[in-house]
């Protein structure tokens, strides 16, 4: 057990230090004087009491050896500490680390009195008397305090030393029973510090009349029973020693008187307590090193809660940032994700070919390729455009890398070399010939051009790769269809890759982009972190400590606060397409209708018709328009980064902003946009957003074309819808 208390005095030093204790402070003191106590193995026993109560009289009797003087010295001036040794000596260690030693007490006169002015010497650490005693070499010993109510530096020396001491002889006047000063002490002292092993010792009893006596014996009696004592069952806390009647009968070896004087009743019952508290010093020692730990666990307590609720609203507050960010990074990846996808889509050879080539080919023919390479450049601008959005979303919302624009340069237009005319061009009765009207600047004029078109168009429907080779009748209109095709074919096949290949790389790009970089812990709250865990590890190192040697505690341990999350949200060339988004559906049908048309190719794609357009087209729009509004939403929410992200998703759209008071009308128009959203009023932004997405769904002016009626009906709609919603979101 001596190993437990040593570790528990070990973390009180510890605690102590982190707290930065003044060096004179009573619980400073009080820490130091509980931890030697806890690491000095002897039983110690402190007599206490004002100054001329006959302390060191009474501690003289107890020795009963004239060669221990501790009676002839005036008024002790210094704690003395009386420990077992062969020979009378005594050691005086100076403050300095200077060590006396000297036969006999004789050096007690200069060193443990109080000078004329009754100061205390200022240089002296501690006294120790060595005395040949059977009691105290069962490992007693005894400490003769100053005596206290004179000066405050004598009263700080006893309590420090009262906290060392295993058992109390208080030592009362039978004259000037029990003072207001003496009561003082007994509760602040002592009991307030779990000091309850107390013994009272009434002198002077003899100086009394025998009535007297009588009195003062029923009023000590009332002060021992009101101060509950822990001693074992069985022992009084309250005893009767005249102690200079004692110490002579001591001296003179008068049996007889001493017994009269109280001296062996005292001393028979201080021998047996000892040997019983011996036995068991965790009784003593406990109380009075919980009150201490209470102290220091208060204050580490107020050091860290403060800190740790700092520390802890910075972590959530960068955590809610960090959750807000990393939403938008999945949103922007998936967005950016699905244009990429798309412009890969158009820039393959594959579909370049089925749906430019022969237009191509013929604007070749008709000397017409630069506005047909208009047309080409205007889809790859809405493309390119879809694409880069996503890249200054990115930018605008981490402030990261300034995104490049994406731009993919157009090949240089196709030179054809004419074959050599025939002699005869007026055979015109190839299939496919006349395919096209007249009326067009072609660009080999008159009906030559016209038979060139219709050539272009009737070999790409057959299918030229599955032509054989260039016969010897092959007309002349057929070889320079033949030529526009294949140098059409070349022109897109050139454009497809070297804009795959600046995709590929601009993919590569979009990482340092798309990409949300968590900035390391700042300085201030690290070193913030730093001290929290050592005053944590500290008070946890503390509470397991005191459980060891079964003192109570009333706290949990503290938990570490764990650092602001990380996240791995690089941007991967080729993402996994997300499952059954709306983007994604419209992909697949459009893949899917392109394999179904790729056997019979069209010379240009038909016209526009009235039909409606798919459900799909109108969910991908609308797919689009929430990944931008969400994003939006964000950026918000990261004006106010110390509210938490699932919170702020449930405020009803009236609670997010402290607005004056509305007027009725105001109230009116909110009261009808909830009904015009089928919500109840008070909805939370998150069902004012599903209501929203549902009807737009429902009524899309897209979804009834061709049907005027309902389409005018879907627009009226529609237009409520939207007043509706605005005016909520921006209330």
């Amino acid at each position: 057990m001596q190993l437990e208390y040593e570790r528990v005095a070990e973390w009180l030093k510890k605690a102590s230090a982190l707290l930065n204790l003044e060096q004179k402070s009573q619980l400073h003191q009080n820490v130091i004087s509980i931890c030697n106590y806890l690491i000095n193995p002897s039983f110690r026993i402190a007599v206490f009491g004002p100054f001329n109560h006959g302390k060191s009289t009474l501690l003289n009797a107890i020795l009963g050896n004239r060669t221990l003087p501790i009676d002839l010295i005036p008024t002790t001036g210094a704690a003395i500490t009386v420990k077992y040794g062969t020979d009378v000596q005594t050691r005086i260690v100076l403050v300095d680390g200077t060590e006396i030693y000297r036969s006999g007490t004789e050096v007690l006169q200069q060193f443990a009195i109080l000078d004329g002015n009754r100061q205390m010497r200022k240089d002296v650490a501690s006294i120790e008397v060595f005395c040949p005693h059977p009691f105290l070499e069962t490992g007693v010993e005894f400490i003769d305090l100053p005596g206290t109510n004179d000066r405050e530096e004598q009263d700080n020396l006893v309590r420090e030393q009262l906290l060392n001491a295993d058992l109390v002889i208080q030592l009362l006047d039978a004259r000037k029973l029990m003072t207001l000063g003496e009561r003082e002490n007994l509760r602040d002292w002592l009991l307030d510090r779990g000091i309850k092993t107390v013994i009272f010792v009434a002198n002077f009893m003899n100086l009394l009349e025998l009535e007297e006596q009588k009195q003062v014996q029923n009023r000590l009696l009332f002060v021992a029973e009101s101060f509950r004592a822990e001693l074992p069952p069985g022992f009084s806390n309250l005893y009767r020693v005249d102690a200079l009647p004692a110490l002579r009968a001591r001296l003179k070896a008068d049996v007889a008187e001493a017994n009269s004087s109280g001296l062996v009743a005292f001393e028979t019952a201080l021998q047996n307590i000892v040997g019983i508290l011996q036995q068991n010093r965790g009784i003593v020692r406990l109380p009075r090193v919980e009150a201490i730990a209470i102290q220091i666990q208060l204050l580490l307590k107020a050091k860290i809660d403060p800190l740790a609720n700092e520390v802890k609203s910075f972590v959530d507050k960068q955590n809610t940032k960090i959750e807000i960010k990393e939403k938008a990074v999945n949103l922007i990846k998936q967005g950016f994700a699905t244009s990429i996808s798309e412009l890969r889509d158009w820039l393959t050879l594959t579909n370049l070919l089925r749906k430019y080539q022969a237009d191509g080919a013929i604007a070749l023919a008709e000397n017409n390729f630069k506005s047909w390479e208009n047309t080409l450049k205007k889809d790859l601008n809405q493309l390119q455009l879809a694409t880069g959005k996503w890249l200054d979303q990115a930018y605008d919302f981490f402030q990261a890398e300034r995104p490049e624009d994406l731009f993919i340069p157009f090949p240089s237009e196709p030179q054809i070399t004419l074959p050599p005319k025939p002699t005869n061009i007026n055979d015109l009765s190839e299939p496919g010939s006349i395919a096209v009207g007249g009326g067009i600047g072609w660009l080999l004029g008159g009906p030559v051009g016209a038979a060139v078109v219709g050539s272009i168009s009737y070999l790409l429907n057959k299918n030229i790769q599955e032509q054989e080779e260039k016969s010897a009748n092959e007309s002349y209109h057929q070889q320079v269809a033949k030529l526009c095709i294949a140098a059409t074919e070349d022109y897109l096949s050139r454009f497809s890759s070297q804009g795959l290949a600046i995709l590929a790389a601009y993919e590569q790009k979009a990482e340092k982009v798309i990409y949300l970089e968590v900035s390391q812990e700042p300085l201030e709250i690290t070193n913030k972190r730093e001290e929290l865990e050592h005053l944590q590890n500290t008070f946890n190192d503390l509470l397991q400590e005191l459980e060891k040697v079964k003192i109570p505690v009333s706290y949990q341990p503290y938990q570490q606060i764990p650092k602001s999350k990380t996240i791995n949200n690089r941007y991967s060339p080729q993402p996994e397409k997300v499952k059954d988004s709306p983007q994604t559906k419209e992909n697949t049908a459009k893949n899917t209708q392109t394999k179904a048309e790729s056997s019979r190719q069209q010379v240009s794609p038909p016209p526009k018709t009235s039909a409606s357009p798919r459900p799909e087209e109108v969910e991908a729009k609308f797919y689009n328009w929430e990944l931008d509004e969400e994003i939006a939403r964000m950026k918000v929410e990261m004006q106010s980064p110390g509210s938490q992200t699932s919170k702020q998703q449930n405020t009803t759209p009236k609670n997010q902003a402290s607005n004056p008071p509305k007027t009725q009308a105001q109230n009116d128009k909110i009261t009808r946009a909830y009904s015009i959203l089928e919500l109840q009023p008070n909805a939370s932004l998150t069902e004012l957003k599903q209501a929203y997405r549902t009807l737009v769904k429902k009524w899309h002016p897209d979804l009834f074309v061709g049907k005027p009626e309902l389409q005018k009906q879907a627009q009226e709609k529609m237009h409520l819808v939207n007043e509706a919603y605005a005016i909520l979101i921006e209330n």
